[in-house]
């Protein structure tokens, strides 16, 4: 069992940056799959992006791929979320998620994670 938890939201004006961090407890992350995913009033979650803990490869959405980037700290088990450029429509809840299934195809799909943290609103200011 793994309990995660995110940090780092926050306010910030359009073309901003925030860093949001997940962190574990319970266990290490081990051979898990990270991701992280986003969700607004009235629509459904969707992906952000991905890390593999075992090795650091990642894989992030078309929408934020040129602005966001994920890193894993080994030392402090946890894998943060590095936003720039923020755009009015980066406002969500973020939320990270632990897959004990790895990191492969699976990635972006929602029902393939296993742990779930509370969310961290990140609200982008015009």
């Amino acid at each position: 069992q793994v309990q995660l938890v995110e940090s780092g939201g926050g306010l910030v004006q359009a073309g901003g940056s925030l860093r949001l961090s997940c962190a574990a407890s319970g266990r290490t992350f081990s051979s898990d799959g990270i991701g992280w995913f986003r969700q607004t009033p009235g629509k459904e979650r969707e992906f952000v992006g991905a890390i593999s803990w075992r090795n650091g490869n990642t894989h992030c959405s078309d929408s934020v791929k040129d602005r966001f980037t994920i890193s894993r700290d080994v030392a402090k088990n946890t894998v943060n979320l590095q936003m720039n450029s923020l755009k009015l429509e980066d406002t969500a809840v973020y939320y990270c998620a632990a897959t004990s299934r790895g990191y492969g195809p699976w990635v972006e799909s929602l029902s393939k994670y296993d742990y779930w943290g509370p969310g961290t609103q990140v609200t982008v200011s015009s």
